[in-house]
């Protein structure tokens, strides 16, 4: 590769390798996220550093993903005795391409879709984008095959110049950003064990994933000095199951699952408000009765859980902000059911019975811990559910465990029980309340001056890349206790979903967004703008990469 690379500009190399990996089919849990891991050693290999350094070049394993996934580290020291690092990294899987439906078999391919979309006249932007020879459209061509591209490129250049590196860079090529985050968190422990067998303090990550425009003629380039996190609160309601024929007596889990969404879903009242940051509200990303078939019995429970975007806000916030919720939809749903009821009796006659419309409000944890009070054996039943579950979806799962708590309650009385499922992301981003931090904004708005008045480009520096981020799992701002309600209700997360904590707070890494430049990522008009990305960006970074250097060289941790 390296020969397919030498002779070419810095523009040219990044959209050589852009288009050579996207033809590369990596989609998220395929064999192709396994093999490009491969492919990428073996392009990084090609350089004459690692031909002369080949220690500083090498594959590790994601210890016990089931797909043997592995993460590609490079390292390029530079030549003073400095420990600050630059971390570089970027995702390496996609999503699915059966979004191209009868154009599947080009969804890989850059050549072959540029005319297809010269030709597309039912979208006229896209067709103008194509013909304009500016865009480069395939999956991953800005998710994120571009960002890897960039990377190598720089890492290509600081290779032939480490004389301009006071301190080193360590890039990380990672997979499954687009699942479960297992690539990042896999490799933790090896940034952790760099740090202490190398001694290396990381100063910085740089992540380069796709920024685009935020509205309708955007064309500003956002810098995101942070990521947003994310909490996936869960609920399973447990009812009243009735023959449909004794409605009136039940207590419909649906009911109150639809009351849960009225008040979660979309809801800005439970949403952060800091201006000048685009902030999402909680969205309801499932929600089912657990029936399995027709009957005409009304349903025992529900289940639904929300994406909750974590910014400012902590995971003991979100937890009683997610209790009050579920406190008010069960007082909504007693009131309604009794007051149907009462209906019911004055309209037929009928003598009313003694019903309970009582629904109570528990946690995850304090549910377990009530009925360990009892006497039951609440861990041999979650462990005999977890051993029945195996293979299956992680959210699913943790339902399934709440369930099996709900099978050794001899009371089986309505209620809702609150946990998180996974994934859970925490927010990584650059603080005021931190000098640090303080310090680090201001070079990096110096930057970006100088980058616009050489380039023209309008840039605009924000606090949380819009989308998720492998960058989350860098930091950790919450204290204990703020992480104490979450985890103590992730039923049983050391299991299901393992969240290093402690190995992320010693790494304690800011991570930054300078993405690629692009459109419509996840679907199939997904394409990259080459002028941008391939001629500004590569530029940007390595600017950012050897004054931050510079300017914290003399700092230590």
């Amino acid at each position: 590769m390296y020969e397919n690379l030498q002779a070419l500009t810095t523009a040219e190399q990044a959209e050589y390798l852009t288009e050579y990996l996207v033809e590369w089919d990596s989609v998220n849990a395929s064999d192709g996220e396994v093999s490009i891991a491969h492919e990428l050693y073996r392009i990084l290999h090609t350089f004459p550093y690692f031909q002369q350094f080949p220690e500083r070049l090498w594959i590790e394993p994601v210890h016990g993903d089931p797909h043997g996934r592995q993460n590609v580290f490079a390292f390029i020291k530079g030549p003073s005795a400095s420990a600050q690092t630059i971390l570089y990294h970027s995702h390496i899987d996609t999503v699915g391409i059966e979004d191209y439906g009868n154009i599947k078999h080009q969804a890989c391919s850059p050549k072959e879709l540029l005319p297809y979309f010269q030709s597309y006249t039912n979208d006229p932007e896209v067709q103008a984008d194509a013909q304009s020879g500016d865009w480069m459209f395939g999956r991953g061509s800005v998710d994120m095959k571009s960002g890897i591209a960039v990377h190598i490129v720089n890492l290509l250049y600081f290779s032939e110049h480490p004389e301009e590196l006071e301190g080193n860079i360590l890039l990380l090529l990672n997979p499954d950003e687009e699942s479960e985050h297992c690539g990042l968190i896999g490799a933790l422990p090896v940034l952790r064990d760099l740090k202490r067998s190398h001694g290396l303090q990381y100063l910085l990550a740089i992540n380069n994933d796709f920024i685009a425009p935020l509205y309708e003629g955007d064309t500003t380039k956002y810098i995101y000095t942070g990521t947003a996190g994310k909490l996936l609160p869960a609920f399973f309601v447990f009812g009243r199951e009735v023959h449909v024929g004794d409605t009136l007596a039940g207590v419909d889990p649906n009911f109150v699952a639809a009351k849960l969404t009225e008040r979660i879903h979309n809801n800005y009242d439970l949403t952060e408000h800091i201006p000048g940051e685009l902030i999402l509200p909680p969205t309801c990303l499932y929600q089912r009765d657990t029936k399995e078939s027709y009957t005409v019995q009304t349903a025992s429970g529900s289940r639904l859980y929300f994406n909750y975007f974590l910014y400012e806000t902590t995971a003991e916030q979100v937890t009683e902000q997610m209790l009050q919720a579920a406190r008010r939809a069960a007082e909504e749903s007693e009131q309604y059911f009794a007051s149907q009821y009462d209906r019911y009796i004055e309209t037929t006659g009928m003598p009313p019975k003694n019903i309970s419309w009582e629904i109570d409000v528990k946690t995850y944890e304090n549910y377990r811990l009530e009925l360990e009070q009892k006497g039951l054996d609440t861990q041999a039943a979650i462990q005999t559910r977890l051993a029945k579950t195996a293979g299956m979806d992680l959210r699913l799962r943790s339902f399934e465990l709440v369930h099996a708590l709900r099978e050794l309650d001899p009371d089986k009385t309505p209620q809702i029980i609150f946990f998180y499922a996974p994934p859970f992301l925490p927010h990584n981003y650059l603080t005021d309340a931190n000098s640090r931090h303080q310090e680090m904004k201001a070079s990096l708005s110096s930057i970006l001056r100088d980058s616009s008045a050489s380039t023209g480009e309008i840039f605009e520096m924000r606090n949380f890349f819009p989308y998720l981020s492998d960058g989350s799992f860098l930091s950790i701002q919450e204290s204990d206790a703020e992480l104490e309600p979450l985890l103590k209700n992730l039923p049983e997360g050391d299991t299901l979903y393992p969240v290093p904590v402690d190995a992320i707070k010693q790494l304690n890494i800011s991570s930054i967004n300078m993405g690629v430049y692009g459109k419509d990522g996840h679907k199939w008009t997904e394409r990259v703008y080459k002028p941008y990305s391939f001629h500004v960006l590569p530029g940007l970074i390595r600017d950012t990469t050897t004054r931050i250097l510079h300017e914290f060289a003399a700092v230590k941790e």
